[in-house]
């Protein structure tokens, strides 16, 4: 007898259908699965036999032909199982056909047929809603995360024998909701580390506040102890909130990386993820056999912080550069090739020399010059131009660290942040970038236009630190966050003059 049931495998950041065609036939007892199943799909056979008989159902003991179309398309994860199963007992007369054909179904087996959560759950009810179905059974741990899709009826289960009996009609399951609105109004910024325990470092906290204004790449460069790493962990407490869809791409990443909360229907913060700088090449900007995210794409819509810049592999580092050009990464395979988003803003920090004391006036610097030479060239101009605010954090003298005055808090900081989010959001409204940094060089052009006075200055400061094409359109869009900071459309040259303070090492040339 030959029966079907409807399910879905995620590739990328994207779900595509798949159908499970079981036959079964006379012959030797035996269960073949063809259609490029992966490993753990391939074991699925014994888990579904065992959860089969251990609910109490009769499992056949004829020969099993189960076919994954389409089959040209590899199937890799352990959601297969329980459509695997439900696709068997309508073969074997158990479940009747049409109640299948109305429903999606993915979800891992135990051996006693308990349904365990599996990975891809946002994914795949996104692809639901595309694909047109009554409704997505899927395990109740990912029910929250599903339901965040209003247009896709979710139907969580926990148990083989809940599912076999509401295809038989015998009993309903309740849709799963989820209150999004409630989500976003939860303020847990109480959490964050606050601005206002940095002592000092008046310049350093102006520069990540532009940062977050203009979603603005930063080098800080300063010696031990001076506060850099302090600093940016701070720097989540002056972001903007994620929105919906920001929100929704960030969730995916995280789901189908199977690092998601399983109490968590939504990422509702943006990211910080903080590699050691140990990390390959593909730990930090993905891949494997099947493509698996990095940490450029977990922190989308976030932070990458990379402390200690010039201890990363070089090869690693060299990596970065199409992420933060492009906003995504691709990773090829002879199979196939997969895009992840990765648009993030990179916040690093390094020493300026391997003591860490160089231009330090308090301690004195033990390398020698080629050696300084040799630390800084460990980071490839190239890279470096893609770093928007590149600053010196100099060490806090003494007086100030014994002062007991608390500087300006994240609070009001962000403030002025989200007003100049604000600002941008108008401006860019109909496009697909949302902030200064994402603007190429047709938006400068567009939305940077410059006084006489203001291009003079600009073109004299370029021919003298001679300045590539691309960190000159870097200090235009600095200007422009400064600007919106001050809410004025105008670029003036004191805006420029504070962005150029933000390239030290471009200055460094003259």
């Amino acid at each position: 007898m030959l029966a079907s049931a409807k399910s879905g495998v995620v590739l990328g950041i994207n779900a595509f259908p798949v159908e499970i065609e079981v036959d079964i036939s006379p012959g030797l007892p035996g269960l073949n699965m063809v259609g490029l199943p992966e490993s753990a799909v391939k074991e699925s056979r014994e888990r579904v036999r065992a959860a089969i008989k251990n609910c109490g159902y009769k499992f056949p003991t004829q020969k099993i032909t189960i076919n994954l179309a389409p089959a040209d398309i590899k199937k890799e994860g352990t959601g297969l199982d329980l459509p695997i199963a439900m696709a068997i007992l309508c073969a074997s007369g158990v479940l009747p056909q049409e109640r299948l054909d109305e429903h999606y179904i993915v979800g891992e087996l135990s051996l006693d047929g308990s349904v365990k959560s599996t990975k891809g759950a946002l994914p795949l009810s996104l692809g639901v809603r595309k694909w047109g179905a009554k409704g997505l059974v899927l395990p109740s741990d990912n029910s929250s995360e599903a339901a965040v899709v209003d247009e896709t009826r979710v139907l969580p289960v926990s148990h083989l024998s809940e599912l076999v009996e509401f295809f038989l009609g015998n009993r309903g399951i309740d849709p799963a909701k989820v209150d999004i609105a409630r989500l976003f109004n939860i303020d847990d910024r109480q959490k964050f580390l606050d601005f206002s325990d940095v002592i000092g470092q008046d310049q350093a906290k102006r520069a990540l506040e532009v940062a977050a204004a203009g979603g603005h790449n930063v080098l800080m460069v300063g010696p031990p102890g001076s506060g850099k790493t302090m600093l940016a962990k701070r720097m989540p407490s002056i972001l903007p909130p994620l929105t919906f869809e920001e929100a929704l791409e960030t969730t995916t990443i995280y789901s189908i990386a199977g690092l998601l909360d399983r109490r968590a229907a939504l990422v509702t913060e943006r990211p910080f993820c903080s590699p050691h700088h140990t990390i390959s090449d593909a730990g930090l900007i993905g891949g494997g056999a099947i493509p698996r995210p990095g940490q450029v794409s977990l922190a989308h819509n976030g932070i990458l912080f990379l402390d200690e810049l010039p201890e990363f592999k070089k090869n690693v580092l060299e990596a970065l550069r199409q992420p933060l050009e492009d906003g995504k990464v691709t990773i090829s395979r002879a199979a196939h090739t997969l895009s992840f988003p990765s648009r993030f803003t990179l916040v690093a920090a390094q020493n300026p020399c391997p003591c860490g004391h160089f231009g330090d006036p308090a301690k004195g610097c033990s390398c020698l010059p080629s050696q300084i030479k040799r630390y800084r060239n460990r980071i490839s101009g190239p890279l470096l131009d893609r770093i928007d605010i590149q600053m010196e954090v100099p060490a806090v003298p003494y007086k100030q660290l014994s002062n007991t005055k608390r500087g300006e808090s994240s609070a009001a900081i962000l403030k002025r942040v989200i007003a100049a989010r604000r600002i941008q959001e108008e401006r860019f409204a109909g496009l697909t970038i949302h902030c200064n940094a994402q603007m190429s060089s047709r938006e400068i052009y567009s939305f940077c236009d410059l006084a006489k006075d203001a291009r003079s200055f600009l073109e004299d400061v370029s021919n003298r630190l001679s300045l590539s094409a691309r960190a000159f359109h870097r200090i235009i869009k600095i200007s422009r966050t400064i600007a919106d900071l001050e809410g004025t459309e105008d670029i003036s040259i004191e805006h420029l003059s504070e962005a150029i303070q933000y390239r030290s090492l471009d200055r460094e040339n003259l």
